[in-house]
């Protein structure tokens, strides 16, 4: 039987790609996080993709605690088994009244992970509804494979770090909603089509999105990259241990996370220049 999800939250991830929502702590906790998220904001800077909101949990205790959930960690055994790692984590963070928006894109585009059993949790610490531009995905488009990824020229500002969409004629009229309460998560596949709209409301939308994967999963690039290892035990190796912050940004922390951020990225500089070279010759 299942530790958190339901037998037909199973088979709904398995033939839909999706389960949402399910609920990690209570929303006083989610409001904590967010407090601990803030005031870390506050001393030191903002948590932007690309700097201190990419691989955040190696900066803050905060973020070291929510990845090891036991409500999220549950969830993730029950789709990819015991022995899981944490291979990203994320910052989703839309400011009010914001026009930016994440495009349709598959998580496993510039990952180079193999074999695709990646699974993203997307923690919401403030309400992401559809007015918030909560995550929206396509149900079934797991099973499409991968598809073409390029930089769409004239489009609403993308968060993504590299600007990458899927064609610009990919069909999303039968996409759906997810929206989330404070503390709450969804749970999507690494092939499945998502995207999100603006932010429309009037606060924050704070989401954590944390890539999971089981310790058999394997990185195809010819850097060595990290991951930190959440439950149960990594009989392969295949990524090099990260490092716990002892104390917000500590200066050991940082250097860790700024060493292991740079061959994070330029890893995805080579995934990202070999694909446009297969595209090429196909």
């Amino acid at each position: 039987m299942p530790k958190k999800l339901t037998v037909e939250q199973v088979e709904q991830y398995c033939r839909d790609g999706y389960v949402s929502p399910v609920r990690a702590f209570p929303v006083q906790e989610a409001l904590a996080y967010r407090a601990r998220l803030e005031e870390g904001e506050r001393k030191f800077g903002p948590l932007s993709v690309g700097q201190l909101g990419s691989k955040t949990h190696m900066l803050f205790t905060w973020a070291d605690e929510m990845i090891r959930t036991p409500a999220l960690l549950d969830a993730i055994e029950d789709l990819i088994g015991p022995d899981i790692l944490v291979y990203q984590l994320t910052m989703w963070i839309k400011p009010p009244r914001d026009d930016a928006i994440v495009d349709w894109h598959q998580d496993a585009s510039y990952f180079g992970l193999e074999p695709h059993e990646h699974v993203t949790a997307w923690v919401a610490l403030t309400n992401a509804n559809a007015e918030a531009g909560c995550v929206k995905v396509i149900p079934g488009s797991h099973k499409g494979g991968q598809l073409h990824h390029a930089v769409r020229q004239g489009r609403a500002r993308n968060m993504l770090p590299r600007g990458q969409s899927i064609a610009p004629d990919y069909d999303a009229s039968t996409a759906v909603e997810m929206p989330l309460q404070p503390g709450e998560f969804s749970l999507h596949h690494t092939l499945a089509v998502h995207g999100s709209e603006p932010n429309r409301s009037d606060d924050r939308r704070i989401g954590v999105g944390i890539s999971y994967i089981p310790a058999r999963v394997r990185f195809t690039g010819s850097v060595r990259l990290s991951a930190k290892l959440v439950r149960g035990v990594d009989r392969f190796h295949h990524f090099d241990p990260e490092p716990s912050p002892r104390a917000d940004c500590d200066a050991e922390a940082r250097e860790a996370h700024a060493r292991l951020l740079r061959a994070y990225f330029a890893s995805k500089q080579e995934l990202a220049e070999r694909y446009a070279k297969v595209q090429e010759e196909s």
